[in-house]
């Protein structure tokens, strides 16, 4: 059976109401388009769980700033078709710039002190851009379960934020990252990687693991287990780093020793020629 495509919120909301009315659950995953084997999973994860999977694809523009990628973010319409329904997706939530922001649109949501380091950091307006539109979404579908990928740490404690401060009706699930063979995660952007860089491109997984595992080996002291990630990256000076650290998992704090039964949360995030690449392991 092939998928639905809605396009307007209005249509959107009476297709959830009715479903709801008819007593099904229903799960959703939010996504940019350009889908992959990691969208793949939390599409599959989510029908696995629902009734029904409501997958949007929407580029948003308010999570970019200037000089990113909105313009050439890559696109692939008929794959993601094909993707949402080989995974059991049910419902494609396909819509405009101009239906998600009309011109008198004019709010953006802060979520405060979890947004000030790492992505918040070095992409200022990023996670407001992300909390709004991630809100909206909700708001349009009308989930019960909402699904979302490790890859986008940050991203995922916001969001935890967002749903709990606002009340919104809707459980939140993390689905782990997905790697290719060599460990690097899957990304919609690493088509932007050239063939030296995609080799290259491993050590971030390496270093992530030689962090982890000296913390899982009794290190405790944050800034030799960041050491641990930067003496690693430093074999490819090619790669931009932007950050390389670890913190508390649940608050993103950053202590001088973590306690021993602490939950730890390894980041690194920097380019790679004209890529940028995130990812992250947790303790």
């Amino acid at each position: 059976m092939s998928i639905i495509i809605i396009k307007t919120v209005k249509e959107m909301h009476a297709l959830s109401d009715s479903l709801r009315m008819q007593g099904k659950t229903i799960g959703f995953v939010p996504t940019m388009g350009f889908l992959h084997e990691g969208h793949a999973a939390l599409i599959q994860k989510a029908a696995s769980e629902n009734d029904i999977v409501i997958v949007s694809v929407f580029v948003n523009p308010l999570q970019f700033s200037a000089t990113e990628d909105y313009g050439i973010y890559p696109k692939n319409f008929e794959g993601d078709c094909a993707i949402i329904e080989q995974s059991h997706g049910n419902i494609l939530f396909y819509p405009t710039k101009d239906e998600m922001y009309p011109a008198n649109f004019s709010t953006s949501i802060s979520i405060g002190n979890i947004t000030n380091t790492f992505e918040g950091f070095f992409r200022p307006g990023h996670f407001e851009g992300v909390a709004t539109v991630v809100a909206k979404l909700l708001l349009s579908t009308k989930p019960h379960h909402a699904y979302f990928g490790q890859k986008d740490y940050q991203q995922t404690l916001v969001i935890q934020r967002l749903i709990q401060d606002l009340h919104i009706d809707c459980s939140m699930h993390i689905v782990p990252t997905v790697r290719e063979d060599d460990g690097l995660a899957k990304s919609s952007r690493n088509v932007y990687l050239q063939k030296e860089e995609r080799e290259q491109s491993t050590i971030i997984f390496k270093a992530l693991l030689n962090a982890k595992n000296a913390f899982l080996q009794g290190e405790r002291n944050r800034l030799i287990l960041n050491t641990y990630m930067h003496e690693t990256l430093s074999a490819l000076p090619q790669f931009d780093i932007q950050y390389a650290s670890c913190a508390e998992a649940e608050t993103l704090h950053e202590p001088d020793i973590f306690e021993e039964k602490s939950k730890v949360v390894f980041l690194i995030a920097g380019y790679l020629g004209k890529t940028r690449l995130i990812d992250n392991m947790v303790s």
